[in-house]
């Protein structure tokens, strides 16, 4: 029987979402690889267990994680019901629907009739009562945004999620969707967005400054660049790497002669600081307080540990801010 130490909040550091009186810790683990049908459900254990003894209240899923689409909240829900169910009120669960799910016409995207379907499945995959964060995943360019926002708010008022989100949402149709749910009075407070030193596509898009501007917080995925952004790759391509066993999210083709010197240079400016280059990356993302969380992957419960180091030096001088964005853009 797991008991999660009793020093697991001393260490953490939590930031308020946005305007909402919810609080995320500034690492959050994600559920998008190594938890699905392909992995080692000790390990997966394993990873929760340290995860939570250190602070780490928050596991973020989607409905389609897996690579078979269902099984990570699954194995997720099997961890809680076995082990992590008895600090259920402790905990941050957040799911999504907007991906490919079920065959069909009803079975992806942002129609009404999917999302709150979805959403039923995931609470029965997971065996709870309701989730605290429901995204949508993806932004539909056919379906209605008030059908959308609207199906939200009904997951809300039917007491299946406590809060909704929005992820890959863009600044201009988030603050249209912001709008809608306002008016719903439905509790928007998160957008969950791809972001790192080498993707500066919310700063670019509108989504970061929107996101500010309409109080809301943003956690974000990918933050090392599917591990292009730590020491994994300065001396080539590992055969045990995600670019050799698993070629779904990152390709031979990303790590170019060019992408190698920008990692070591970037390896050299973390040095300077006292910071592994994961660690520098996160502090990066973590920066200036609008990001509220940023959302890690990991294959060992050790990577857990590694990650976390990385809140305790968020502070960077405007020269370090500079020479990253030099070598990296």
């Amino acid at each position: 029987m797991y008991n999660a130490s009793e020093k697991r909040y001393e260490n953490m550091l939590y930031n308020r979402c946005g305007k909402s009186g919810l609080k995320l810790p500034a690492v959050s683990l994600g559920l998008w690889h190594n938890f699905g049908d392909t992995a080692p459900f000790e390990t997966m254990r394993q990873i929760c267990f340290t995860a939570f003894d250190n602070g780490i209240t928050h596991f973020d899923l989607a409905n389609n994680y897996g690579p078979e689409p269902g099984s990570a909240e699954k194995n997720f829900g099997r961890i809680l019901k076995e082990d992590l169910g008895q600090y259920r009120d402790e905990l941050i669960i957040s799911t999504k629907a907007g991906y490919d799910m079920w065959p069909g016409p009803y079975g992806n995207w942002g129609s009404r009739k999917y999302l709150l379907a979805s959403l039923d499945q995931s609470l029965q995959r997971m065996g709870l009562e309701y989730v605290d964060i429901f995204y949508h995943h993806r932004m539909d360019p056919e379906t209605p945004l008030e059908e959308t926002m609207g199906a939200l708010a009904q997951a809300v008022s039917s007491g299946k999620a406590l809060y909704v989100g929005l992820s890959n949402y863009d600044g201009e149709t988030l603050k249209k969707a912001s709008a809608i749910l306002d008016e719903l009075r439905c509790p928007f407070i998160i957008n969950q967005n791809r972001y790192s030193i080498f993707d500066r596509t919310i700063e670019n898009n509108g989504l970061k400054d929107t996101a500010a501007e309409l109080g809301k917080g943003i956690i974000a995925f990918s933050p090392l660049a599917q591990g292009l952004l730590t020491n994994r790759y300065l001396n080539g391509i590992p055969e045990d790497s995600r670019i050799m066993t698993d070629g779904r999210f990152l390709t031979k083709d990303a790590l170019t002669e060019e992408r190698l010197q920008q990692i070591r240079n970037l390896n050299g400016i973390a040095a300077g600081r006292g910071q592994t280059l994961a660690e520098m990356a996160l502090s990066w993302v973590l920066r200036d307080g609008i990001v509220t969380s940023v959302l890690v992957g990991v294959s060992r419960p050790e990577q857990v540990l590694d990650d976390i180091r990385a809140i305790q030096n968020l502070e960077f001088s405007k020269e370090e801010l500079a020479k990253i964005d030099s070598v990296s853009l």
